[in-house]
């Protein structure tokens, strides 16, 4: 079954471009202190600086003259200690995915505001607790407003596998993809500086410009196509390899081996003119020995020395593999700079491919790549030592991903954008294939908020999550990969589904490539109101998602019907709540919730929405793929045991009016 609410903006949202999905743009918050200076308290543990924030109360009008002047003269002693400042919060960083993906990213701000309670001094603070938890509030027959907390963070798991990184021959490749869209939507970008004669970087049938990455997993890696899209907005494969690569140096590496790529640019802080200081053409003197080309700085930490020093001592070894790396990156000692003057000269690998991305520098660029996948074999294939009892040497990636209590965002988001770049993008004018104004209408969550409503759920590996209408499958892909839970999804039309399957495929190769574990999916096409499947997941799951924005009135009263039979504490997720009337609405970051205790009358005695406790709950600006908007979303848990007790509250009070009645009499 579809999910979305209004035809599919194939310009603005998710289709085969470039525009990364999850930018920083966003709202800020200005939050305002007031700092007080007070003694520091004589407790030896007590080291940091200790902070009081005051609130002081408006002068009522009625106070007398004499009340006013004493008022007046505390103010006046509290501000002369008193420092106020402004400090400006800003939304968490995407990470380091500094390139255009084919999908619009908008990351919602963390920055959560609390509510005040007019009607009382009173202030009730209900944050939403994980999945074995319940909400608990006041009881009132009032809808509450609840400041929102912080999100507890995703459950730790294991994120590693054993398994080995080769792709496979269904492996769909970003070669694959842009090869078959070479002629009339690619066009060169990289150039020969020294012969402008030279036509290797522009397109052609067979023999094109590209390169190759490595990726983290024994056996992995893919081919790139140096080519750049007519259209700014279709996919860039140069742009994908670059935020790739950060992303591998970042999360997978050690700080020590981080030193022998170099330094990731941050595009905001750096500029051409940066790049030629640090990376300087080639010295006409005579180029630095090899062994200096990766040294450290004589300020270095002890274990970035010891790291550095290893492996480029691999130079003693019997292995082929170890020469030809090293032939690679020796052939960029001439662009090796000294950090200090005591220091031996080094090559800054990533600025300087930067700078050839700049500089449109086909050759240089090939160099560095060469140069970087060098690196990456021998953490990846580390020499064998001369002693043939000992055990082959580790992969050293692997040790990263072990260490890993739950997957990083950023390494998620790069699964998902490579997986959809190539899977679905080339085939997106497939999914406008639907009637208008119907149910099927086709529409995507952005994994921005697909990662709220993991954390807002606080779906666990343990856990069962169902998508009712799950399209081309990416909210369960990404809540297997981000939890490890085992997750199902059906979608009710063909094209959706068949482009999902091809998807998960796709998918769990990208997983492998990348060396960490994804949580059992199945994707199914059919009806969900006749699926058998349906009907008995239904009982056994943790989390349903509905994304019912343009559901049908029969359609959603179906599923009310369907929806009786979640275990306890279970919980479902909708845009268009399907259980009781909230008509609060979720703004500035603030939940709003309805009672979990109303109390019961007999027009709402019988209603199916009284065993639910609904949540209302705000989704950010660019969260979905049919609006530029904000809005809010709804969860709404199963609670038979508080149901219960409202019912015997309301039965017994119906029967002590009724014994009152006959006293009368």
């Amino acid at each position: 079954m579809a999910s979305s609410s209004t035809p599919f903006a194939s310009s603005t949202d998710r289709s085969f471009f470039s525009k990364p999905k999850f930018s920083s743009a966003g709202t800020s918050t200005v939050v305002t202190t007031r700092v007080v200076a007070v003694p520091r308290s004589s407790d030896p543990r007590a080291s940091a600086p200790t902070i009081k924030v005051t609130a002081q109360p408006t002068p009522s009008s009625s106070k007398s003259p004499r009340q006013s002047d004493a008022t007046k003269r505390r103010s006046e002693e509290v501000l002369a200690h008193t420092v106020l400042k402004k400090r400006r919060v800003s939304p968490e960083a995407p990470g380091p995915s500094t390139t255009k993906d084919p999908r619009t990213r908008t990351r919602p701000s963390s920055a959560i505001a609390s509510s005040k309670s007019s009607a009382s001094s009173r202030q009730t603070s209900v944050a939403l607790s994980p999945l074995s938890n319940e909400i608990t509030a006041s009881p009132s027959t009032r809808a509450s407003s609840v400041a929102s907390s912080a999100a507890p963070s995703i459950a730790a798991r294991e994120c590693w596998i054993d398994e080995d990184g080769h792709p496979g021959p269904s492996f769909i490749s970003s070669e694959a993809v842009v090869r078959d869209l070479m002629i009339k939507g690619y066009k060169a970008y990289f150039n020969n500086p020294a012969d402008p004669e030279d036509r290797s970087f522009d397109p052609h049938p067979t023999l094109y410009p590209y390169t190759t990455l490595e990726y983290p997993n024994t056996g992995a890696s893919e081919r790139f196509i140096l080519l750049a899209p007519k259209d700014p907005d279709h996919y860039n494969p140069i742009m994908c390899l670059e935020s790739s690569l950060h992303t591998i140096v970042k999360y997978y590496l050690t700080p020590a081996q981080q030193m022998l790529f170099g330094t990731i640019p941050n595009k905001d802080l750096v500029n051409e003119d940066l790049f030629e200081f640090d990376c300087p053409s080639p010295a006409t003197s005579a180029p630095s020995p090899p062994s200096s080309i990766a040294s450290p700085s004589s300020d270095d930490s002890t274990s970035s020395s010891s790291s550095q020093c290893s492996l480029f001592s691999l130079s003693s070894e019997s292995s082929l593999t170890s020469i030809d790396s090293l032939t690679c990156i020796s052939a960029l000692s001439p662009y090796a700079t000294r950090r200090t003057p005591s220091s031996p000269p080094s090559v800054d690998y990533l600025r300087l491919l930067q700078r050839a991305i700049n500089k449109h520098d086909g050759p240089l660029f090939l160099k560095v790549m060469d140069a970087i996948n060098a690196l990456l074999r021998l953490l990846k294939y580390p020499p064998l030592s001369l002693d043939l009892f000992e055990p082959a040497p580790p992969n050293h990636f692997h040790d990263a991903v072990r260490s890993w209590a739950r997957m990083p965002p950023p390494v998620v988001e790069r699964i998902i954008d490579e997986t959809y770049q190539r899977a679905v993008g080339p085939h997106v004018h497939r999914l406008t294939r639907y009637e208008a104004f119907s149910s099927e209408v086709y529409g995507e969550l952005m994994p921005t908020f697909v990662s709220d409503i993991i954390r807002a759920t606080g779906l666990r590996e343990d856990a069962l999550f169902l998508d009712l209408g799950a399209g081309v499958g990416n909210v369960v892909l990404q809540v297997a990969l981000e939890t490890g839970c085992r997750t199902y999804g059906i979608e009710i039309m063909p094209e959706p589904a068949a482009i999902g399957r091809g998807q998960l495929e796709q998918f769990r190769t990208r997983c492998r490539m990348w060396g960490v574990r994804m949580g059992e999916v199945e994707l199914e096409q059919g009806d969900m109101l006749k699926s058998e499947k349906v009907d008995k997941l239904v009982k056994e799951a943790d989390v349903v998602l509905v994304n019912n924005k343009v559901f049908q009135e029969p359609l959603n009263e179906a599923l009310r019907q369907k929806f009786l039979d979640l275990k306890e504490g279970a919980i479902i997720v909708s845009l268009k709540c399907l259980m009781g009337s909230v008509r609060s609405t979720a703004r500035r970051g603030t939940s709003r919730e309805r009672s979990a205790s109303p109390a019961l009358k007999e027009r709402n005695l019988d209603d199916i929405g009284e065993i639910f406790t609904v949540t209302s709950r705000p989704f950010q600006p660019g969260s979905v793929s049919w609006g530029g908007g904000g809005g809010e979303y709804f969860l709404q848990r199963m609670n038979r045991e508080d149901y219960a007790r409202r019912l015997r509250q309301f039965e017994s009070a119906r029967s002590g009016l009724g014994r009152s009645t006959r006293s009368r009499r």
